[in-house]
């Protein structure tokens, strides 16, 4: 029987080492913010809860696939609770951001850099944290409202970093946000989920990234990202000219399909990056990039012109 024993310990090493060889595929961090809510609330239910989420992130298999350690998604969830409406019931506010590696250097790319205004939960301490994506409303909607929008976040997460490395490489993963859309919880005071809920909401955004009206936008994210930033290792010159031209989808995009969602939420986060890479260029070159620049980001236009004057 020494063999078996030996061979039992074999086999725990190996599947300690696969344990540790291939993770889950997001590397998140959730912060949950309580300075606005009255101090009568016990401040260890949102320590609770933030561990909860984090957990819950970090633990749960989003895809097929296997990730190495190293091939993590890198993201943060911040969770500002602005008021406790109810018992149990608080208003809050999400922001998310996401980045990824950029070929041959140690600069993570900006994927998303966002803030979702409208989140309305109910949490009690040491509640289950579940989601299910074949039954989103789950028991009680205001509770499932928190995790059916935190898995909605993952997989646009998802979606985007794959498309930055395979054409459409993110497709299924967009799916999957729309089928949370199509069965997001329901109850007085959840927003954010249907076409009336705003301009700029939950349902736009995978509306763009599913609409096959839009396919242009994903060979944008494939070729700002492969074509573009993932070159500047080999030559700067040919990254600004690919990423010249992405932009130049974009803007052709946005002439076409005016006040589209996608624009602005692929353009949020990208000041730094954009500006840095176009400082260098050549005369037209960076005066083009100004063009665009400064009509797809309004926001940032300003900006743009003094750092590329």
């Amino acid at each position: 029987m020494k063999w078996l024993k030996v061979f039992c310990f074999i086999l725990i090493v190996i599947m300690g080492n696969c344990t540790y060889l291939f993770a889950q595929e997001v590397q998140a961090r959730v912060t949950v913010l309580s300075q606005r809510v009255s101090t009568t609330v016990d401040r260890k239910v949102f320590q609770t809860l933030q561990s909860q989420l984090n957990t819950f992130l970090n633990n749960r298999k989003w895809t097929n696939d296997k990730f190495s350690n190293q091939e993590r998604i890198e993201c943060s969830f911040i969770i500002n609770i602005e008021s406790m409406n109810e018992p149990n019931v608080f208003k809050s506010s999400l922001t998310i951001q996401a980045a990824r590696p950029v070929f041959n250097t140690s600069y993570k790319a900006p994927l998303i850099n966002f803030q979702d205004p409208d989140l309305l939960f109910k949490y009690q301490e040491f509640q289950p944290i579940e989601f299910n994506d074949n039954r989103v409303q789950g028991s009680d909607p205001l509770a499932a409202n928190l995790t059916a929008t935190l898995a909605y976040w993952v997989y646009i997460i998802l979606g985007m970093d794959y498309n930055s490395f395979s054409p459409k490489g993110g497709e299924t993963y967009f799916q999957k946000a729309l089928n949370i859309v199509n069965n997001a919880p329901e109850a007085r005071g959840i927003s954010g989920w249907r076409v009336f809920d705003g301009l700029r909401n939950r349902y736009f955004l995978a509306e763009n990234l599913t609409n096959t009206r839009f396919n242009i936008v994903h060979d944008i994210i494939y070729s700002y990202y492969r074509s573009g930033l993932d070159q500047m290792y080999e030559s700067e010159d040919q990254a600004r000219k690919n990423t010249l031209q992405a932009l130049n989808q974009l803007f052709a995009f946005n002439k076409e399909n005016p006040n589209t969602m996608f624009v602005q939420f692929f353009m949020q986060g990208k000041f730094q990056e954009l500006s840095g890479m176009f400082k260098k260029a050549a005369p037209p070159e960076k005066s083009k990039a100004i063009e665009l620049l400064t009509a797809l980001d309004i926001v940032q236009a300003e900006a743009y012109k003094l750092a590329l004057k």
